[in-house]
């Protein structure tokens, strides 16, 4: 192995602390070249479910006699709320003020009237229609329902919804504006015959849309003790004074269900709690069955107050079951009666829909770009920097790229092929093993330069980028820069598949400086004919690689099944001047499954090559042949792209299709539901989902074997329970024959656009990998570093048993960071840090006495886990001395087992007061770290 010395390279002084990310230039907006290609940006507004609930007849618009109207804005007497009731066109109420979130308008109806729709013309007011809105109902002034959501809209702005009988509605803003004010030149209601009940209260009859079904024969079961008093069959027996009762907090993964006694066609579910104000589901999916034992969620809702409902596509079922996904405050979660309603369409078993089956395979869209041996090497060349010149500096834009190259030999030693890979960029090659595409040349990421100049030059905030199933012999690069190939990264920029035949760099020690680096992930990889150069990479995991050198480490280098891997050196002194490497090395893997990829056969057609999973593995899965596994012709795959609805993909998933993502940006209106055991969901060129109604995005069934893969998912404008969610809670069922996986996934609340979730990413799934996942509370960006804004609890909560996950990071969220709730657990490397935006201390508390929240929270009940190299850090940036208690928290057993984990303050005020339940020595201004635990208990 050879060593590092900062005397190898200019600029890199291993050891020392590196700059927090984003705190150069906090806010900073992202450039966008004026060079946009043809093949540019793509947001994909996915459509609505084909589910209308409760407009089945002809609209007719209500009178307005008697009618007032108020806002929350100060608005002129030229403005007043009272002008959008008044009959003409050319006056409006305005907020006199830029639209922004919270934002109210309010009609008092007099009495209780019943209507199904809202409409807002604002025609003669371009542009000042509302961003993003909430419809809310009520019959006394003060406690309302909220029945709909809705985006922007232009011109004239229509909400449709469950038939409602109420007094008050209130228009609730969801969203801002660039700067443009609210106004509503005409604010109407419609009705199409049909009554609800009030308060939001749809009552099962929505103009005869909708139909109760009988409950004759329903059994009614719970997951809780409740008592005689307060059983589930209360909720079916037709008595609305009495009640099923949890007798107990309301809390994730409580469930109510009902077998129906035979399979029953419905799409909707009517829960009234009317007589127990506060005690609805704080949260909550929808599931079906047919066998009562493998469950499909087919909707996720939020709390309300009374009365929930939930409309969802057509299911043909026989069991029904609501799960809660939130916990309550201190309130037991009480349903007075329980119905579901029809209207008339069918569905299949467990979470069909009516939408037919789209087409698979087909075009994978412009942004797609395959490049050909048989190309002129120019024009290969040129259309690499036009896109690497693009996205560079393109942080949160919208483009997004996926690069690939057939099977041959690109560039030579007279004429080298060098690029640059910048944001949501993906480069592969399309062979079946690494060794099929071979570059003589140079694939890198360098450094950003923010400021002008050179001196604030760092590779902190590279995120969102990859490389993948290629060979690079390396050359190419000249000056500073010769002899390595430079891949100064930060997270969410992995490197798999790839062999690398000479030096590689994983910081940029030319480009300026400080040239700081934080953090990244290889695996399935090889490096031959030089080293890696790890220089001012704060941590990094390398995982079942074949090494022929590492340099150095500064915080937490992890290795995990890697041949000529640096021998385990981690102590309480590794990072200290003098120490020993903070290397943490396990022999082997304890099991594995390589990601999903593209590829193309001998006659040139696409396929996806599924690896197998592998137990103890060391070394790549291809160094001896070709990597074992399954292929999956394109022809399985359902090719999402603009012009696909969820209800389209959602028909393919029923239908056993694969998806494959194509490049964009996609709205996500309703829940993308996964049903089938072995379902592959792949993403190309880092498609990014964003749910739009205060949704799931994504909701995995407790299946075997389903696969998510290269894949964003944002955080939305109204505040969803969880982004990413796979199996269902309380599951016993073992998958470990063919576990869940999920690569290379990034979760993010904020930074591309302001959103908020309850949590981010949810495992139920017993025995699933979770391999290289970054969940990121922006510190930059849109909403970043507010506590107000983005705002989120946790990024990561694991529930299911012998969950395996490599990579996992998790950072800036505002209670725990990671709830590890399983038993059985193994995590190799995890980064985090704290929140920086944390007001005062009162706003950060896990209890009257802890300080903070921990960034890693072991459950109290588990017994067995084992974490390895594992690193949180401190940077409190807003003047204030905040503390958190300790870094890690679990139980103090001995089955629960942590190995080489550490704590380093950055920067600014305050610090982590213990590294794990009280043990290890505080950092602080005073001391900055690391301080080092090399074994607990």
């Amino acid at each position: 192995m050879t060593e590092f010395s900062s005397s190898d390279r200019p600029d890199v002084a291993a050891g020392r602390p590196a700059l927090r990310r984003g705190a150069a230039t906090p806010g900073r907006r992202a450039r966008t070249s004026a060079a946009l290609l043809a093949v540019g940006a793509v947001v994909v507004a996915l459509g609505a479910p084909a589910v209308s609930a409760g407009a089945a007849g002809t609209e007719t618009t209500l009178g307005r006699t008697g009618w007032t109207a108020t806002a929350s804005t100060n608005s002129a007497a030229g403005d007043a709320p009272s002008n959008a009731i008044d009959g003409s066109a050319n006056s409006r109420f305005s907020s006199d003020a830029a639209a922004a979130t919270g934002m109210w308008f309010q009609v008092d109806l007099g009495s209780a009237k019943s209507f199904n729709q809202v409409v807002m013309d604002s025609t003669n007011w371009a542009g000042d229609t509302a961003p993003g809105y909430k419809v809310e109902v009520s019959n006394d002034g003060t406690t309302f329902t909220t029945v709909d959501t809705e985006a922007a809209q232009t011109g004239i702005e229509t909400a449709t919804f469950a038939d409602q009988t109420d007094r008050y509605i209130r228009i609730v803003l969801t969203g801002n504006s660039t700067g443009a004010w609210w106004s509503i030149g005409e604010f109407n209601l419609a009705t199409d015959g049909g009554t609800g009940t009030g308060g939001g209260g749809t009552g099962g009859g929505t103009g005869g849309a909708e139909t109760t079904l009988s409950r004759t024969g329903w059994t009614a079961t719970a997951s809780t003790n409740s008592g005689a008093g307060d059983a589930p069959s209360n909720a079916i027996d037709g008595n609305a004074g009495t009640r099923y009762s949890s007798d107990a907090v309301a809390a994730p993964g409580m469930w109510f269900q009902v077998d129906l006694g035979s399979a029953k066609s419905f799409n909707q579910v009517v829960m009234d709690s009317t007589n127990w104000a506060g005690d609805t589901a704080p949260g909550y999916q929808v599931q079906v069955s047919n066998d009562g034992s493998t469950f499909t969620t087919v909707d996720t809702e939020a709390g309300k107050a009374t009365s929930e409902t939930a409309t969802f596509a057509d299911q043909n079922a026989r069991y029904v079951r609501i799960v809660l996904t939130t916990a309550s405050t201190g309130a037991w979660w009480s349903i007075g009666e329980f119905n579901l309603a029809t209207d008339g369409g069918t569905g299949t078993g467990g979470g069909g829909t009516g939408t037919p089956a789209p087409p698979t395979g087909g075009s994978l869209g412009a942004n797609v770009i395959v490049f050909s041996p048989t190309q002129a090497q120019s024009d290969i060349q040129n259309q690499l920097n036009t896109i690497a010149n693009q996205q560079s500096d393109n942080e949160f834009g919208t483009q997004r790229y996926a690069l690939f190259f057939k099977p041959g030999t690109y560039g030579s030693a007279a004429n080298p092929l060098v690029f640059t890979v910048g944001y949501y960029t993906e480069v592969a090659g399309l062979g079946k093993n690494p060794g099929d595409v071979t570059i003589n040349g140079s694939i890198n990421a360098f450094n950003r330069c923010q400021g002008g100049g050179y001196s604030n030059c760092n590779a902190t905030d590279n995120f969102w980028r990859s490389i993948n199933n290629l060979t690079v012999n390396v050359m190419g690069n000249s000056g500073c820069y010769s002899g390595d190939d430079f891949w100064a990264a930060s997270q969410a920029s992995p490197m798999r598949r790839v062999h690398m035949n000479g030096n590689v760099t994983l910081m940029d020690y030319c480009t300026g400086a400080p040239d700081y680096a934080s953090g990244g992930f290889i695996s399935d990889s090889q490096f031959t004919g030089g080293t890696i150069t790890n220089g001012s990479q704060q941590q990094y995991l390398t995982r079942n690689s074949a090494l022929d050198g590492w340099s150095n480490g500064v915080w937490n280098q992890v290795f995990s099944g890697d041949t000529g891997a640096p021998a385990q050196s981690f102590a309480a002194n590794s990072g200290a001047s003098g120490g020993p490497q903070p290397y943490t090395t396990l022999a082997a893997s304890p099991v594995t499954q390589e990601e999903p990829y593209l590829y193309t056969d001998a006659a040139g057609n696409y396929n996806v090559f599924v690896p197998a999973k592998q137990t103890n593995s060391t070394g790549p899965t291809w160094l001896n042949g070709s990597t074992p596994g399954t292929s999956l012709p394109l022809s399985t795959f359902y090719v999402v792209n603009a012009s696909s609805t969820v209800d389209q993909i959602n028909a393919a998933l029923n239908a056993g299709d694969n998806l494959l993502f194509t490049p964009g940006v996609y709205n996500v209106p309703s829940t993308i539901q996964v049903t089938h055991p072995d379902t592959k969901i792949i993403g190309l060129g880092f498609p990014t989902l964003v749910p739009t109604n205060g949704n799931t995005t994504m909701s995995v069934a407790d299946v075997d074997g389903v696969n998510v893969s290269a894949i964003i998912f944002d955080a939305g404008p109204v505040k969803s329970p969880s982004l990413l969610q796979i199996g269902t809670a309380g599951s016993t069922v073992s998958h470990a024959s063919d576990p869940v996986t999920v690569d290379d996934v990034f979760l993010r609340v904020g930074g591309a656009t302001a959103g908020s979730v309850t949590t981010a990413f949810i495992d139920n799934s017993n025995n699933s990998i979770i391999d290289d996942m970054w969940s990121w509370r922006a510190d930059h960006g849109a909403g970043g570093g507010v506590w107000t804004s983005d705002q989120a609890d946790t990024g990561v909560i694991v529930n299911g048993n012998n969950v395996t996950a490599y990579g996992l990071a998790s950072e800036h969220y505002q209670k725990d960071e990671t709830d590890w709730n399983g038993q059985g657990g193994t995590v190799v490397f995890y980064q985090n840090e704290n929140p920086y935006d944390v007001p005062n201390q009162a706003a950060w508390m896990a209890s009257g006495t802890q300080k903070g929240y921990p960034a890693f929270h072991v459950a109290n009940n588990v017994t067995s886990f084992q974490g390895y190299g594992m690193g949180a850090y401190s940077y409190f940036n807003q003047g204030v001395d905040i503390h958190s208690s300790m870094a890690f928290q679990a139980p103090n057993t001995a089955g629960v087992q942590f190995h080489d984990i550490l704590t380093v303050f950055l920067n600014g005020s305050g610090g982590i007061d213990s590294v794990v339940n009280g043990t290890g020595a505080a950092v602080s201004p005073t001391f900055g770290g690391p301080s080092n635990v090399v074994s607990y208990p």
